[in-house]
C-alpha cells in the first residue's frame, strides 16, 4: 500500500497530515507514505522529525498585493506541474490525501487526471483558495467545519470529520495534569498563547492582566509568549514589579502544551483550527482573539463557529484592550456557572476521532485488498 500525503507551509496544514499518517501507519505497518512538500515550508522539518520521508517541489502561493510577483508563482506552477508528475509516475501511489497549501494544488491535480483516488482535508470554517479549486480533482472532501459546506460545490463530496489532532490530546484526557503541574484543586488557571512566534498585541495586553492576576488570591496564570518575544516580555513584566515564578509563570515555548491545556480553566489563544480543535476536544472555554494577518480572516470564522455555540467568547484584535480582556476574565472567574456552561458547549463542538473518521472513509482495507490481488 502506497499513500502519498501532500500539504504544508503552517502547522494548521502539516500537522493534520501528520496526525492522518500516523492513524495509517498504526493500522497498516507496512504501508509506504511519502510526503510531498516544499523547502520553504514548515513540513521540511517538521515531518522528517516525525519520521517520514519527504521530497520537494516548487509552488508558491499568488500575491495580490504585488502582481509583479506572480511572474515567479506561475513559473513555479510550472514547474511543480512537472515535478508532481514525475513522482507520481515513480511512486505510483495507491492514494494521495492533501491537507491544505498552494503545495496540494500540482499534486491533487495531477493525480486526479492519472485517476488515481485523491482527497483533500479542510481544517478552517473557512476554505482556502487552493482546496476550493481542488475539490473537482478530489473523489471526497473532508470539512471540519459545518460552516465550510457553503463555500463548495460539489456537495455530495464532502464529509464532516472534524480536525485531526494530536494523540496527547486523544489520550491524556484521563491524566491528572493539574496535579503534575502542582495546581491546586480550588486555584483558577488562565492559560494564553499565540502560537510559536506569539503575537505583540496579545503580549501587550496580557501583560496588564498580569500585573492585575497578581492581586487576586487562587489566579494564576501561564503565558507563553513565543521563543522571539520571551526576553522583551519578561523586561517588561519585570518594571512592572511582577515575578515570573508560580503564581505569573511565563514560558517561551511549551512543547507539551496539551497538559497545560488540560489542567486550565480558562483559555486565552488565537483561533487557527487547529488550536480551536483542541479547545473543544479538551472541553476548554476560551477567548478567542483571531489573527488578522491570514488568508481570508479564516481565524475569525473558526472562533464565530465556536462563540455561536457559546463556547468561546470572541474579540477581535481590532477592538482588543487590556480592559476589555480583563472585563471579559473576571465575569468568567467570578462566575463558575457560565465558565461550565461555556465549558459544556467547547466539549458538544469536540471531535478527537478526526484522524479515525478520515482513514475510515479512505477505505484502505479495499484498497490493500486490491494492490495484494485477492480482489
Amino acid at each position: 500500500m502506497k499513500v502519498i500525503m501532500t500539504g504544508g507551509g503552517t502547522g494548521g496544514h502539516i500537522y493534520p497530515a501528520i496526525a492522518i499518517a500516523d492513524k495509517i501507519r498504526r493500522k497498516n505497518p507496512d504501508a509506504s507514505i511519502l510526503f510531498i512538500g516544499t523547502k520553504k515550508g514548515m513540513e521540511s522539518n517538521l515531518i522528517p522529525e516525525s519520521g517520514y520521508e519527504i521530497r520537494f517541489i516548487n509552488a508558491r502561493g499568488f500575491d495580490r498585493r504585488n502582481p509583479l510577483k506572480n511572474i515567479a508563482t506561475v513559473r513555479d506552477f510550472l514547474r511543480g506541474n512537472a515535478q508532481a508528475g514525475k513522482i507520481l509516475n515513480d511512486f505510483k501511489p495507491d492514494i494521495v490525501i492533501g491537507t491544505g497549501g498552494y503545495v496540494c494544488a500540482p499534486i491533487i491535480r495531477a493525480a486526479g487526471k492519472r485517476g488515481i483516488p485523491a482527497y483533500i482535508h479542510e481544517q478552517n470554517a473557512y476554505p482556502g483558495l487552493a482546496n476550493r479549486m481542488l475539490e473537482k480533482y478530489a473523489k471526497k472532501v473532508f470539512i471540519s467545519f459545518p460552516e465550510s459546506e457553503k463555500y463548495f460545490k460539489e456537495k455530495d463530496k464532502l464529509i464532516l470529520t472534524g480536525n485531526p489532532i494530536r494523540k496527547e490530546f486523544v489520550v491524556s484526557s484521563v491524566i491528572d495534569y493539574r496535579k503534575k503541574l502542582g495546581i491546586g484543586d480550588s486555584e483558577f488557571l488562565i492559560l494564553s498563547f499565540a502560537g510559536s512566534r506569539g503575537a505583540e498585541r496579545l503580549n501587550d495586553v496580557v501583560l496588564d492582566l498580569a500585573d492585575m492576576i497578581q492581586n487576586i488570591p487562587g489566579a494564576r496564570l501561564v503565558h507563553i509568549t513565543g521563543n522571539v518575544r520571551f526576553e522583551g516580555f519578561c523586561e517588561r513584566l519585570k518594571e512592572k514589579g511582577i515575578t515570573n515564578g508560580i503564581k505569573i509563570n511565563i514560558l517561551p515555548y511549551a512543547d507539551s502544551i496539551h497538559e497545560y491545556m488540560f489542567a486550565s480553566d480558562l483559555v486565552i489563544s488565537r483561533s487557527g483550527a487547529i488550536t480551536a480543535a483542541e479547545l473543544t476536544a479538551c472541553g476548554k472555554p476560551s477567548i478567542l482573539i483571531p489573527s488578522p494577518n491570514v488568508t481570508a480572516n479564516h481565524q475569525y470564522f473558526n472562533a464565530r463557529a465556536i462563540a455561536d455555540k457559546g463556547g468561546a467568547v470572541l474579540i477581535e484584535e481590532k477592538d482588543l484592550t487590556s480592559e476589555k480582556l480583563i472585563t471579559a476574565v473576571m465575569r468568567l472567574v467570578n462566575n463558575r456557572e457560565a465558565l461550565n456552561a461555556m465549558a459544556k458547549a467547547s466539549a458538544s463542538l469536540g471531535r478527537t476521532d478526526g484522524a479515525d473518521a478520515i482513514y475510515d472513509e479512505l477505505g484502505m482495507d479495499r484498497h490493500i485488498s486490491k494492490a495484494e490481488g485477492i480482489l
